[in-house]
């Protein structure tokens, strides 16, 4: 090794876990949409603007025990949890504003946008949500 912290096993771990969340994640909104041709809403763009990047530097921290990526990934986090529950407030009709596809393809508020009758807002906030909860545990775990 030239110079890189190594951490032990046990505390990288919910990081790699975080990262397995995003590239999961990031792989099923692509397939939703390039293999299944749903198009995606505005506020389904901006959730891969923050979850895409999230699987990039996550899985860069977590190859390389980057104890420094935290403000970062909780960042982008965040601002896509934030997005993710409008987004189902709005599918919920909570929020009385109609969600408008962004191409030809379906509203979010459709009957095809859910996987395994999950609605996708619910599962990318369920995402963003364990993202956060296991860079929570990595930031305890690094000051035990």
């Amino acid at each position: 090794m030239t110079g890189l912290p190594v951490l032990a096993p046990r505390k990288w771990r919910p990081l790699a876990a975080a990262w397995g969340v995003a590239l999961l994640s990031s792989l099923a909104v692509l397939f939703i949409g390039e293999v299944m041709g749903q198009a995606p809403c505005n506020l389904c763009w901006f959730q891969r603007a923050f979850m895409f990047p999230l699987a990039i530097i996550l899985g860069l921290a977590a190859f390389r025990s980057d104890r420094g990526v935290l403000p970062y990934a909780g960042a982008l986090a965040v601002l896509g949890w934030l997005v993710a529950f409008v987004h189902l407030l709005l599918y919920a009709g909570i929020i009385p504003t109609p969600i408008m596809p962004c191409g030809a393809g379906p509203s979010c508020s459709g009957e095809t946008m859910a996987i395994g009758g999950i609605p996708l807002p619910l599962l990318s906030l369920g995402a963003f949500t364990l993202i956060l909860a296991l860079l929570l545990v990595f930031q305890r775990r690094l000051k035990s």
